[in-house]
């Protein structure tokens, strides 16, 4: 995962306002049934409470408002959520602290433009239950899913004999403490291809949505030193291309995640022609890539158009936003990002 932008207002956030928590769900037991009960997908807006703010989805920006707004400035209009693309997920804590009052500022400001919250790693198996289901509740609240990050290898790795039972109680609580998608990336493990699906399947099974995480380098994910990643060296193209058609073709994921690692990260040359491949055999909507450094979205959205779904850090998303909209950026996308949607 890549490194993110270190930003001033990561400081300033945090010493906004203070918000009141939303309400703290009873705690359910360790071990719950799977069932086949339909998940919150990607593209859903989760279901408000009675009393609740108005989800961001419904909220007019500034930019879209033409009768007192900044409407009559030229600008990209984005998708309204639910959407399949122009999608953009944030990292949530990893780097920093994320707590219910950083993240309703983050949602408060710019919840329009976040699709999607992922916890990085295990990190959220580090908070107490009652501030986790906080921030997965204020999520839903504004329109958003929650995803796991790749703690799927960890539970293959270190579950001793019975790797099934440990895999079952990780989804079942997951489920219960709200998430939506489990990511299941294998960049520190080798998984047979047809285990790789059988676990995804297993996640639908649980009425959870698997998200796999695809990419050429192994070991990637973590904080592995560039130099070690170079001297393992990277899988061939196709592989990911294969096993990305075999989940969205045979088993009807949404979408999976492309890892940067040896693509646009930890490289000496971005790995553009695996990018320009992976798009030629799957469709845009069933695609997103990881992009957590500005130069990189830059590059995509300037390559693909802002239809293209990115992951980027939770500090970037004004940035990026900007940027899909077509009212700032570099110097060879400023001015020229642009739609033609009559």
């Amino acid at each position: 995962m890549a490194t993110p932008l270190r930003s001033l207002a990561t400081t300033a956030l945090r010493q906004a306002r203070i918000c009141k928590p939303s309400s703290i769900r009873p705690s359910g037991s360790t071990r719950l049934a799977t069932t086949t009960t339909p998940s919150r997908p990607f593209t859903a807006t989760a279901a408000v409470k009675a009393g609740s703010p108005a989800p961001s989805s419904s909220v007019k920006t500034l930019i879209e408002d033409r009768d007192s707004g900044f409407g009559f400035v030229r600008h990209n209009p984005a998708p309204p959520k639910p959407r399949t693309r122009s999608v953009t997920e944030i990292r949530g804590p990893y780097y920093t602290v994320m707590g219910p009052r950083y993240l309703s500022d983050v949602l408060e400001t710019m919840g329009p433009h976040v699709d999607g919250l992922k916890f990085a790693g295990g990190s959220f198996s580090l908070f107490s239950e009652g501030p986790l289901r906080q921030l997965i509740d204020l999520a839903h609240a504004n329109g958003v899913y929650v995803s796991t990050g790749g703690w799927i290898e960890h539970i293959l790795a270190s579950s001793g004999g019975d790797v099934a039972g440990a895999v079952d109680k990780y989804l079942a609580k997951c489920k219960d403490l709200g998430f939506d998608v489990i990511e299941l990336s294998t960049g520190f493990l080798s998984l047979p291809p047809d285990d790789w699906v059988r676990l995804a399947e297993r996640v639908q099974e649980a009425g959870l949505k698997p998200k796999p995480e695809l990419g050429i380098q192994f070991g990637a994910g973590g904080d592995t030193a560039a130099a070690e990643l170079e001297s393992i060296g990277t899988s061939d193209p196709s592989k990911v291309i294969n096993m990305a058609k075999r989940f969205v073709q045979d088993v009807g994921v949404e979408r999976v995640m492309i890892e940067s690692e040896g693509i646009t990260e930890n490289v000496k040359t971005w790995r553009t022609d695996v990018i320009q491949s992976i798009l030629k055999e799957l469709p845009l909507e069933k695609v997103m890539f990881e992009a957590a450094d500005p130069a990189v979205f830059n590059w995509y959205i300037r390559e693909f158009g802002v239809d293209v779904n990115l992951f980027v850090d939770h500090s970037q998303i004004v940035q990026l936003a900007g940027l899909r909209a077509g009212i700032w950026g570099k110097s060879d996308t400023f001015g020229k990002i642009t739609t033609f949607r009559p």
